[in-house]
């Protein structure tokens, strides 16, 4: 049986960079859950399938296979047998992931890899709904947040240094409508687990949210 540390909690906030680091420090696999929802995102885009299209998006589900691999201890993602992993943090991408992963059949399309991943290995998983959906049993568990400017800024000096144009205002107002849409969806909503530790990461750095987060392991 394989040692649990679950993090969740709104898009921005760091979660998958804390998760990372996590993992390697603790020498644990890390698994990206949204990744892997982007990843059948992706294949949804590549048909040309629209948002707001519930009966395609369903439908698409049955020709998607999306899996994980590790090279250099990166997590790659692959739909299909092709790697998409560079494709992942495209905006469509992250935009039709939010909305498709509010349809049960595409979360049921994901749940049982990554309840298996967790039952074999030590691993660091994080997403919207780990704590309290994919692995309620989690040894740890985190619930990491940041105000809506914290994360705006975060994601507009992230795109900016990638020489990719953006408006701050346009980005804030995405994670806000991103925040109400995962807290009010009806299959597993963002929530704070009963039993999880509050991290809001606002003003904290990289390296004191990790350390406060490694200090709860064994």
């Amino acid at each position: 049986m394989g040692y649990n540390i679950a993090i969740d909690g709104p898009a921005g906030a760091g979660k998958s960079t804390i998760a990372k680091l996590v993992a390697k420090e603790k020498g644990y696999i890390y698994v990206d859950t949204g990744a892997m929802y982007r990843g059948l995102a992706i294949h949804f885009l590549k048909k040309g399938i629209q948002p707001d299209e519930k009966e395609k998006i369903i439908d698409a589900c049955k020709d998607a296979e999306v899996s994980i691999g590790y090279e250099d201890g990166a997590q790659q993602i692959y739909l299909n047998g092709e790697n998409i992993t560079s494709m992942l943090r495209e905006e469509a991408v992250g935009n039709m992931a939010s909305i498709s992963s509010a349809v049960p059949e595409v979360r049921a399309k994901l749940l049982d890899l990554q309840r298996n991943l967790a039952k074999e290995k030590d691993v660091v998983m994080d997403g919207r709904d780990i704590g309290t959906h994919v692995l309620p049993n989690a040894d740890v568990k985190i619930y990491l947040t940041a105000s809506v400017e914290c994360r705006a800024n975060r994601r507009f000096k992230e795109l900016t240094e990638k020489g990719i144009a953006c408006n701050y205002d346009e980005i804030a107002q995405d994670i806000q409508e991103r925040d109400t849409r995962d807290m009010n969806r009806e299959i597993a909503p963002l929530k704070k687990a009963d039993d999880a530790v509050l991290v809001d990461s606002s003003d904290m750095t990289i390296e004191e949210v990790v350390k406060a987060i490694t200090g709860l392991c064994r």
